[in-house]
């Protein structure tokens, strides 16, 4: 269990970051750059800070390098802080700079960098085999129908819940309803998510409002679908959740530590977070170590629709040695590669992987994130995502915190999405 806690405790810290990199030959502009196809040679990967105990960007760096001696590496490593890292890569592709080639950009970048023009379109000579490739991460590296990004290592919400108190997971939102009388006798609460207002109330309300069949944007990413019976439907469930102390309203102060740390005190039943939780709730000190167990977030009739994290690696427009950033990303989703990142607790993208019965020992939680991450749905893929966002956040914090309608909310959402790309 120590191994255990000592990988996956380190996705804390993953579960925070937006992570990016990128990488190149040197620094000047290239007009030429989008032009040049077949260039080879040496190339430059950043992202974010390499947070995992065993340094799974460098561990993948020198394994490539070791077979690569005309086309090295070189790992630039950013700034933790995601504000900063996506700010970095914005003005180095504004100044559309070769010394940036492969780019590690969280899921929600992957549209906007598109849209503008950034990342080499992943067709023709640089389309990748994506057989085996879990098909919701190949989604979230998708924009308006094309692929531009190989989708690198992901994440998937999970539902914790106290296995002492309850024979089995509920698998649906009635079912987790039910449960809550299990609650109640022990003198504690249902369920803990996270409902401040913030960028995980977006992860919140879209895992129900997708569970429910309902959605935000089409595949253009920019036109509106959120105001329709689905969505209105998983709204209401969860304003419900709160008018009926199911979620209890402390919960809209909560993110993801302060909801973590009130099941890991023994003060709820259920709850939804990242596989991180799964080492830390193990840890001595915690009142629930060894009387929990996980399982996909339930949905509307069955399992769940998860909110996708995770990074997708992309190749820069400006680099002036794509066909070897392409031979990166593909061994970027090698098993080679993806077994390293297993390895060191982050979730691969390489379905086979979740079934490795060593990798099952080291990480009991893997199956129930398989499914997950197969019933997982992005973020709105919008290369006006933060606008989006910010619609999502204030519209449900208005309805879960009693101040406008669900109908209401549905309304002014439809409308805070639709004005997106004018803001």
């Amino acid at each position: 269990m120590a191994s255990l806690i000592s990988k996956v405790a380190v996705l804390a810290t993953a579960a925070t970051l937006l992570t990016l990199t990128a990488c190149s030959s040197d620094s000047g502009s290239s007009d030429s750059a989008s032009e040049n196809t077949d260039g080879r040679g040496p190339i430059t990967y950043v992202e974010g800070k390499d947070t995992t105990e065993t340094g799974v960007v460098k561990q993948i760096i020198d394994e490539w390098n070791s077979t690569h001696p005309d086309e090295q590496v070189t790992f630039k490593e950013q700034s933790n802080d995601a504000d900063q890292a996506h700010d970095d890569l914005v003005q180095h592709l504004q100044a559309e700079q070769s010394d940036y080639d492969v780019m590690a950009l969280d899921v929600i970048w992957t549209a906007e960098f598109a849209a503008k023009g950034w990342l080499v379109p992943l067709e023709g000579e640089f389309a990748l085999d994506n057989a085996g490739i879990l098909p919701s991460t190949v989604k979230s590296a998708t924009y308006n129908g094309t692929q531009y990004a190989a989708p690198k290592n992901t994440n998937g919400g999970l539902l914790f819940y106290r296995s002492d108190l309850l024979p089995k997971a509920p698998t649906t939102w009635a079912e987790l309803t039910d449960d809550c009388a299990v609650a109640k006798t022990n003198n504690i609460d249902c369920y803990a998510g996270q409902f401040a207002s913030y960028e995980g109330l977006t992860v919140n309300t879209s895992e129900i409002i997708n569970a429910y069949g309902g959605s935000f944007v089409g595949e253009d990413g920019k036109t509106p679908t959120v105001d329709s019976p689905e969505a209105k439907a998983g709204l209401q469930a969860l304003v419900t959740a709160f008018e009926t102390g199911v979620i209890p309203a402390q919960d809209t102060t909560f993110k993801e530590p302060e909801s973590q740390q009130a099941f890991e005190d023994g003060k709820a039943l259920f709850l939804r977070n990242w596989p991180y939780v799964y080492g830390t709730a193990a840890k001595e000190g915690s009142a629930v170590a060894g009387k929990y167990a996980v399982a996909p977030l339930p949905g509307a009739t069955g399992v769940g629709t998860s909110t996708l994290g995770g990074y997708n690696a992309a190749i820069s427009e400006f680099s002036e040695n794509k066909a070897t950033s392409a031979d990166f990303l593909r061994f970027l989703q090698s098993e080679q590669a993806q077994r390293i990142i297993a390895e060191g607790a982050l979730p691969p993208v390489l379905g086979s992987l979740y079934d490795d019965p060593a990798l099952i020992a080291e990480m009991p939680y893997l199956p129930a994130l398989k499914l997950s991450i197969e019933n997982a749905v992005p973020r709105p893929v919008s290369p006006f995502y933060p606008a989006v966002s910010k619609a999502v956040q204030d519209n449900t914090f208005a309805a879960i915190k009693g101040e406008k309608s669900v109908d209401q909310a549905i309304t002014d959402m439809q409308a805070g999405i639709e004005s997106a790309g004018s803001n």
